[in-house]
């Protein structure tokens, strides 16, 4: 397969934006994560940070996703609640930047609104828990008795709405192409995996 777009989808803590943001570098290519959120906050005028709200207020309840589902195959967004019409935007805003030209793209259920597009490799990263903790210790500043909320929190979010959104779990690992262990690999192995399956 020649591999146009890389979709992330990652755990909390394990570098995964990091991995990201350095083959995108390593390439020439644009990395699209934040900057989602940032283009629907300037086209629905609204701050980043309601963005990150509606996202965290996802729910897991399968009831709930097959609702979503079925409003958007229907084309019904106008009865769609908040986070409904946010997810839309986003999985437009993602299949408007892929129009440009290759990319990776961080989380945002990108793979589900690039499903129809040829070349997308989906890729999920994780790690052991020591290195998750030992990074958000040192780069995001956490303190060390709030590390373990602070995981579990994100990663609940994460999930939820990738469940929400898509209707799949968003660890199950047999929905992916290629899944990393950055505790291993490292994260510049990891960008050195992927560059390599998209020269």
């Amino acid at each position: 397969m020649r591999c146009h777009y890389i979709t992330i989808e990652r755990e909390y803590g394990s570098g995964g934006t990091k991995v990201g943001r350095r083959l995108a570098e390593e390439l020439g290519i644009p990395c699209y994560g934040k900057e989602i959120l940032e283009l629907v906050s300037r086209k629905q005028n609204i701050p980043v940070e309601k963005i990150e709200q509606y996202e965290e207020s996802a729910t897991n309840s399968l009831m709930y996703s097959i609702y979503m589902m079925s409003q958007i195959q229907a084309g019904s967004a106008g009865v769609l609640s908040r986070e409904g019409q946010i997810h839309l935007e986003e999985q437009e805003v993602i299949r408007n930047l892929a129009g440009k030209g290759k990319a990776v793209f961080l989380g945002h259920c990108a793979s589900e609104a690039l499903k129809d597009r040829e070349g997308v490799l989906k890729v999920y990263i994780h790690a052991e828990k020591p290195e998750k903790e030992k990074r958000i210790k040192s780069e995001y500043g956490i303190a060390g008795e709030n590390i373990d909320a602070v995981m579990k929190r994100f990663d609940k979010k994460r999930a939820n709405y990738y469940y929400a959104n898509t209707g799949k779990k968003w660890n199950d690992l047999w929905s992916y192409d290629v899944v990393l262990n950055s505790s291993r690999l490292g994260t510049e192995g990891c960008a050195a995996l992927l560059r390599g399956m998209m020269e």
